[in-house]
């Protein structure tokens, strides 16, 4: 049986962040990762993807963007190349191909069981990320047989579905994506939309993001915001990072030729009922980024940078006041239905109490109740950037120097770490 101060699970974003600050810390520890580094991201991703966020935010501890093109997205493979780059950059005590079989108490430490033998660790941070497995809703086994179903995890591109049109369930950030690039190759995709976050790639000739970023509202902590439950909930913007930083919304696709109907209600075989709900949708969107735009141009009268002025804002609604309510599949020449419904965690190796009713881990800024027991970059974990590659290495600044403290040695700062909000977080 090996043993070691801290054993990281997963070798993501969020495990290397925590590695390098418990190295800045010369902290003992271990990085398990089931696959290769970033495998999510070799695997489980299509190949169009690039990242939502510019270049510019890919901002990790002791480690940052460096190439040509910092207002550009990242592709899969150049994500992957950034990754293995930060794993090289620093002595990651990285274990690959080492899957957790399951994580027990024992006598006041950890016996973690993995596919390579038994560890006994002291503290352990579950950083298997926010995006575990794909959530489905139970309306799916009411589909034909004949249906193809798919996840974003198991799609690659256009060419590799079946002939026919394709329905996509679902219009966050991957759905309307993925919408946009099949219909694109010259098939017919009908979009079914339920509450979603508009958001255009770039306002007053800055990217949406760089404005989050400056009126700080990625920032927002747990605390700050009325009920951080709806916005760990909350769909993920409506967005694309496109080499010609294209804004991708229900209005583009409409217009592309994507059918745009309502929630999906029912399902029955080949046959799918939508609810009568798109202009309220579209609506509550549109009021959302009325409001959105308007906290930014107030935020612009405080920068030093110059920005343009603001551009005519369009509703969407009106554009969507009618809409099907009924589709047959076959009628419509319809082979496959993507489920672009978000993703769940799910942690069945876990043999500690730390779930809840919905099986999330109970956790107060990643500190769960079981002592020792840490996680790291789950959605609005301390700020509203917790889940982002810009965001998680904060967090693992403050668990890092938690994890110091119970192991006896004392308060030990990382250079660079923004003690701003520490003060919720006891040992």
């Amino acid at each position: 049986m090996r043993r070691t101060d801290v054993l990281i699970v997963g070798g993501g974003q969020a495990g290397l962040a925590m590695s390098r600050c418990l190295a800045a810390m010369r902290i003992e520890h271990v990085v398990l990762e089931r696959g290769r580094v970033a495998e999510r991201w070799r695997s489980e991703r299509w190949d169009s993807l690039r990242l939502l966020t510019p270049n510019w935010m890919s901002r990790l501890p002791g480690f940052k963007y460096d190439g040509p093109d910092p207002d550009g997205f990242m592709s899969t493979s150049e994500v992957v190349a950034f990754f293995e780059r930060y794993a090289t950059s620093f002595p990651a005590p990285l274990e690959t191909g080492t899957s957790v079989d399951s994580i027990e108490a024992a006598h006041g430490q950890f016996r973690v069981t993995t596919s390579g033998g038994v560890w006994l660790a002291r503290n352990v941070v579950l950083a298997t990320g926010y995006a575990d497995a794909p959530l489905v809703p139970w309306l799916a086994a009411r589909l034909d047989a004949g249906v193809l179903q798919v996840v974003p995890r198991d799609y690659r591109s256009p060419a590799a579905l079946p002939r026919g049109g394709v329905v996509v369930i679902g219009a966050s950030a991957t759905g309307i994506q993925l919408a946009d690039e099949i219909q694109a190759s010259g098939r017919q995709v009908v979009i079914s939309t339920g509450q979603h976050l508009r958001a255009p790639r770039r306002y007053r000739g800055r990217d949406i993001m760089w404005w989050l970023d400056r009126a700080g509202i990625l920032d927002a902590t747990v605390e700050s915001v009325f009920d951080v439950d709806t916005s760990r909930q909350a769909p993920s913007f409506q967005l694309a990072g496109r080499p010609d930083h294209a804004t991708i919304d229900l209005e583009r696709l409409r217009r592309a030729g994507v059918i745009v109907t309502g929630r999906l209600k029912a399902v029955d075989g080949h046959r799918l009922q939508f609810d009568d709900d798109l202009v309220k949708t579209t609506a509550a969107a549109d009021v959302k980024l009325a409001s959105l735009l308007l906290r930014l141009d107030r935020a612009a009268g405080d920068l030093r940078e110059p920005v343009e002025a603001a551009e005519p804002f369009e509703p969407l609604w009106p554009e969507f006041v009618s809409a099907p309510t009924g589709l047959d599949l076959q009628d419509a020449g319809i082979e496959t239905v993507i489920w672009a419904t978000g993703y769940t965690r799910t942690y069945p190796w876990l043999k500690l109490p730390l779930l809840d009713a919905r099986g999330e881990l109970l956790h107060q800024g990643g500190v769960t109740p079981c002592a020792g027991v840490y996680a790291l970059g789950l959605p609005f974990q301390r700020t509203r950037k917790s889940a982002f590659i810009d965001g998680v290495g904060a967090d693992a600044r403050v668990l890092a120097e938690h994890i110091a403290v119970r192991l006896g040695h004392g308060v030990l700062r990382i250079p660079g770490h923004d003690t701003r909000h520490d003060s919720r977080i006891a040992v």
